[in-house]
């Protein structure tokens, strides 16, 4: 395999085996609403292979961040819609990330609205919010009954992404947030059908996932998971139980045929995710890149190796708009500025220069 060379993952056509990782950019304003330089940001980078795009939201309970975008109201599809047709004007494919918060949230950045988790568990530390940095507050234990609306919310995102003319949706199941805290023992200790054995605390990532395909098509969908990253205090530090809790995710997951499995590990081609790609049986997009910058080499290497199908990166993507061009001929990058990532406004957003211009 060569990093360069085309695949398909499911009904998404890829002309190359890099995918842009979603980035948290905050640039969607305070109804979530994706604007001119959203979409101008995505246009540009219609030559990766696969666009996922930033966490969206697909209730407002579930908003996670100030500026964060939503697929919820009509405006926020539309502004998705301006987004993928402009994509797509360039020969790009883009999914949405579909991320539902969790209790990384406050009221003040919400709405108002109640903060969720599996349990009554808060995160320690502080969230930036409108007014300035808050305490995570303790959050409101999802009732049965409402967990089963959370798939339906996952559902009705999954069918507005597809209104929107996007290629398909990725199900975020990682990095601490909602359907991660149903996975983690430490912030799930539920005693119900959902809580409790590694089967049961993977039941709802099951179930979301198994109801998005069913609504949309598996082949339309991804599933990105972070086993052992312990962020966000969704702490995994038994290899075992990680090992029996994603084991029994992705052998449920394997006869849907979903277009992918996003794995972020810091060891993407060790055991744990070598075995949990095995048993789920479809293609592997990998992801080391949180904690360091995934380079060219490490790319090249990940796929000649046939250790992934597919690599996503994160900041050389934000840095360079055209990275696939860069290095595929071996040119220089951009430098990152990483203290823009969450600013607001097109610096360090739209600004980063292209090999050629136009």
């Amino acid at each position: 395999m060569d990093l360069f060379s085309p695949v398909k993952l499911g009904d998404l056509e890829l002309a190359n085996r890099v995918a842009m990782a979603p980035l948290t950019r905050m640039r969607s304003g305070k109804e979530g609403v994706p604007g001119d330089l959203v979409v101008e940001h995505y246009a540009q980078r219609a030559s990766i292979g696969l666009i996922v795009t930033e966490g969206t939201y697909p209730t407002h309970e579930g908003q996670a961040f100030v500026g964060q975008p939503g697929i919820v109201t009509d405006e926020q599809v539309a502004g998705w819609r301006r987004v993928a047709d402009a994509v797509h004007a360039r020969g790009g494919r883009i999914v949405v990330q579909v991320m539902h918060g969790g209790r990384v949230t406050h009221p003040d950045v919400n709405g108002g609205r109640r903060v969720v988790a599996p349990s009554a568990i808060a995160i320690q530390g502080e969230g930036h919010t409108e007014k300035g940095k808050q305490p995570y507050p303790v959050p409101h234990a999802l009732t049965t009954d409402e967990v089963r609306q959370v798939v339906r919310d996952f559902v009705r995102a999954a069918e507005r992404a597809v209104e929107a003319g996007l290629d398909g949706v990725e199900i975020h199941g990682a990095n601490g947030y909602l359907l991660h805290e149903f996975l983690s023992p430490a912030s799930n200790v539920r005693d119900d059908e959902y809580g409790g054995s590694p089967e049961n605390r993977a039941r709802l990532v099951v179930e979301v996932v198994t109801a998005v395909s069913e609504a949309i098509g598996a082949g339309r969908v991804g599933l990105r998971i972070s086993p052992e990253h312990d962020i966000q205090d969704a702490l995994e530090t038994d290899r075992e139980d990680v090992r029996a809790t994603y084991g029994t995710l992705v052998d449920q997951l394997r006869p849907l045929g979903l277009a992918y499995l996003s794995v972020l590990h810091r060891e993407p081609a060790g055991d744990l995710v070598q075995e949990l790609r095995s048993r789920f049986g479809g293609h592997l997009m990998a992801n080391s890149g949180f904690g360091s910058v995934t380079t060219r080499e490490e790319a090249l290497a990940l796929i000649e190796a046939a250790h992934a199908d597919v690599v996503a990166v994160g900041r050389a993507v934000i840095a360079n708009p055209d990275l696939v061009e860069r290095w595929a001929g071996e040119h220089p990058e951009n430098e990152i500025r990483p203290h823009l990532f969450y600013a607001s406004g097109a610096e360090g957003y739209t600004d980063y220069p292209a090999l050629r211009a136009g």
